[in-house]
């Protein structure tokens, strides 16, 4: 009996609380007053912009909030679930969870969630699963609200409640938001492979209770009914409404508590159902597409690839500025060194300079040695010997070289490489940007031989090459006597002032301990 009086507030504050939901659909957030078990609990209606300015008030309390309802500006967990489906599954097992999500939709939120669950996860290696940081981040920090993101921000203690699994968001939250603990279910393994389903409940009172005994007043922002339980370890709590995440702005690039630098996966695009299905049709002639681009790329003379790719929707745009420069009038090549946005850049180059050049790259895949139609060195990472190699490989003509040793996608730029600046006085900088719509021509724990096939499956890839003016003599190593640092961060700096992106100091290491728990070996 005292079990159920105990229990009997709390329904009636839960269908209290789906009353008013439902018919207060145009206020941000609702206030009442309710007791229970003894302590007074407030729920209240305060705009974005009043409580903004609260901030010296909230500095030192405890934020208690739903991710998807309170940060998120989407109400769909369809798309982060197609990820996980498509990178760490394939596209069979992201076919299916398409061709389940009507039942998804019959079904109701909460079997909804357990079906996306289990399509997505079910026998899948617990120990390779890097979705959680290397992917989803990205896509979660595109979808965070400009609202949402002031009002948690503004607190000091911070504690994320979710309805997704903690494998998938953990790593944003932790990462990139600085969220100080979060409550989620664990997924069931059996012998380091996830069974596809959750744990029937998650206990937020002990998170919850450490950050409430560190801090005077704790407040809630939630949204969904099923988040009431919750509400019982706060003083005051606000509930967000459908309506005014309508007129939510997306959190722009410049505000992000972390850049994005590094991120994985082959999906460029938010996979929305629709989207999602577009995709599925497009696929098949994408295959075709890709053949036909590839057949164009290895086997015809450059007068005649470009102007046939650029009619299957190929973009190229050539910018070039070394008018003086000509192979022909030099004893030794020139060496042209620029950012690496995918395995095609020394392709590229070669079309926007109509002549054929050597390049050199840290990692590359046999099979894209073998089918790469110009003169492709693979670099072993011994300095002395590479060194050796490019002075030969340079003597017999012009060399590309991508000093990042890997990868970027984002407007950032790598830390340069200075053994470059060794070889000789002779460096072009060249700007390239890359601009694709559904897939990544690049990868860091995929399958490197299929960048190029990734690449030339969208629709209209487009790549920008911008011919830098050739390095004056005065700021090169030997004739001008400068260092080799000097030199490598001068070139960094042309390229990123010529493509309006920022330099950074990490390395490949960096990104490959990040998104694929390797030193970047092939």
């Amino acid at each position: 009996m005292a079990k159920i009086k105990k229990l009997f507030p709390q329904k009636l504050l839960s269908m209290l609380f789906e009353i008013l939901l439902k018919t207060s659909g145009k206020l941000p957030y609702l206030r009442f007053k309710v007791s229970n078990g003894g302590l007074g609990t407030q729920f209240k209606h305060l705009k974005h912009s009043s409580f903004l300015r609260r901030t010296d008030e909230v500095a030192d309390q405890t934020l208690v909030f739903d991710l998807e309802g309170v940060l998120l500006k989407s109400g769909s967990l369809f798309p982060y679930f197609m990820l996980v489906a498509f990178e760490a599954g394939g596209l069979i097992r992201a076919l299916v969870l398409l061709l389940a999500y009507p039942l998804v939709l019959l079904v109701g939120d909460e079997l909804g969630l357990r079906v996306m669950v289990f399509v997505s996860f079910v026998g899948i290696r617990k120990d390779k699963f890097r979705a959680g940081t290397a992917i989803l981040p990205k896509f979660l920090l595109e979808d965070v609200g400009v609202e949402g993101f002031d009002v948690v921000m503004s607190y000091k203690g911070k504690v994320a409640v979710t309805g997704m699994p903690r494998v998938m968001v953990e790593g944003f939250l932790r990462d990139y938001l600085g969220i100080d603990a979060v409550v989620a279910r664990e997924l069931k393994e059996f012998h380091g492979y996830f069974l596809g389903l959750m744990e029937e409940k998650m206990d937020p009172g002990p998170v919850i209770n450490q950050k409430i005994c560190t801090h005077s007043t704790d407040l809630g922002c939630f949204r969904k009914s099923h988040d009431l339980k919750f509400f019982s370890h706060c003083k005051e709590i606000y509930l967000v409404t459908e309506a005014e995440k309508e007129n939510w702005q997306v959190l722009p690039r410049n505000r992000y508590p972390k850049p994005l630098i590094f991120h994985d996966g082959r999906l460029a695009f938010r996979p929305t159902p629709l989207a999602s299905l577009v995709m599925v049709i497009w696929l098949p002639f994408a295959f075709v597409l890709n053949t036909i681009r590839a057949t164009v790329f290895v086997l015809l003379p450059y007068k005649l690839s470009v102007p046939l790719l650029a009619l299957s929707g190929v973009i190229t745009i050539v910018s070039n500025a070394e008018a003086s420069i000509t192979g022909d009038e030099k004893p030794r090549g020139v060496l042209y060194v620029c950012n690496h946005r995918t395995l095609l850049d020394p392709l590229y180059v070669t079309k926007a300079l109509m002549r054929s050049v050597c390049a050199v790259t840290y990692s590359i895949s046999r099979l894209s040695e073998v089918l790469s139609p110009i003169k492709t060195v693979r670099l072993t990472r011994d300095r002395e010997k590479d060194g050796k190699m490019m002075k030969k490989l340079l003597s017999q003509g012009d060399l590309v070289v991508c000093p990042e040793g890997t990868t970027c996608r984002e407007p950032y730029l790598l830390r340069f490489s200075p053994l470059f600046t060794e070889l000789t006085d002779e460096i072009v900088p060249v700007a390239i940007t890359v601009q694709v719509t559904m897939f990544y021509g690049s990868t860091a724990s995929g399958h490197k031989c299929l960048d190029p096939t990734f690449h030339l499956m969208n629709p209209n890839p487009m790549y920008t090459v911008r011919i830098l003016n050739k390095l004056p003599s005065w700021q090169t190593y030997d004739a001008g006597g400068k260092s080799r640092f000097e030199v490598a961060n001068h070139v960094q700096n042309q390229i990123a002032t010529a493509l309006g992106f920022e330099c950074t100091d990490l390395t490949r290491k960096d990104k490959y301990a990040i998104l694929a728990g390797n030193e970047g070996t092939v």
